[in-house]
C-alpha cells in the first residue's frame, strides 16, 4: 500500500507537469486532475515554499506557474528518465 507521503509527492508531480505546460489557478487545477481544491491549495502551498512554483494574481484570480527553466528542464528530464525505465 501506499503511503501518505507517496500520495502526496504523487500529486505534487501531477500538479507540476500540468503548471510546466501552463499556468492554471486552483479551480482549474482541481478540474485539471480530479482533486479537490482544498487539496490543490495544501500541495500548491507546499510546493511554493520549496520555491518551485510561483504565482500572481490577476483579479480576484490567483495563476499557478514554473517559470524557473532549470526547474522545467529538471522535472522533464525526470519524466524521460521514468518514461525509459518501463
Amino acid at each position: 500500500t501506499m503511503r501518505v507521503e507517496e500520495l502526496g509527492a504523487q500529486v505534487r508531480v501531477q500538479i507540476l507537469s500540468v503548471l510546466v505546460q501552463s499556468e492554471q489557478n486552483v479551480g482549474g487545477l482541481a478540474q485539471n486532475l480530479g482533486i479537490s481544491e482544498s487539496a490543490i491549495s495544501h500541495h500548491l502551498r507546499w510546493l511554493r515554499q520549496m520555491r518551485l512554483v510561483k504565482s500572481r494574481r490577476q483579479g480576484k484570480e490567483v495563476y499557478y506557474l514554473v517559470d524557473d527553466p532549470h526547474i522545467i528542464a529538471l522535472f522533464q528530464q525526470g519524466v524521460d528518465h521514468v518514461q525509459k525505465e518501463r
